[in-house]
């Protein structure tokens, strides 16, 4: 069965909010890792498959969307790991091998595009890890 594209469009939003986490648990969210964030997402995410969002553009720009507007929103990421926990129980099936290591991938490249991680990176990438791999 096909995943809607309404339900590809609310993945990636939880995926941008994931890596918005990643680049602000440190407090500060530097252009280096919005840099890399949108060179990931032109190189890996694009191309993942095909849904579209309402205006007909690639699903996947949603976490650009969303992680810009929560860069000039300053959201709180206390909920972010928690959210795509329940996510991912919802909708298991989108969460295979090739996207959790995207994932991983991906928030790896923005919490090292900036001085390499420091501690806080480390604990919300193994947090990350534990929801992807069902450790929890």
């Amino acid at each position: 069965m096909k995943t809607s594209d309404k339900t590809m469009v609310l993945f990636y939003q939880q995926i941008g909010k994931v890596f918005y986490s990643i680049a602000a648990v440190d407090k500060t969210v530097r252009p280096e890792e919005v840099k890399e964030l949108k060179k990931v997402l032109q190189k890996e995410w694009l191309p993942l498959e095909n849904s579209v969002d309402s205006f007909g553009s690639d699903s996947a720009y949603q976490i650009e969307i969303v992680f810009d507007w929560l860069v000039e929103n300053e959201w709180n990421i206390d909920q972010i790991i928690p959210d795509l926990k329940t996510f991912r129980i919802v909708h298991s099936s989108l969460f295979t091998d090739q996207v959790n290591a995207m994932i991983l991938k991906t928030a790896k490249a923005i919490a090292d595009s900036f001085a390499g991680k420091n501690k806080s990176e480390h604990v919300l990438i193994s947090q990350l890890n534990a929801v992807l791999e069902k450790q929890y």
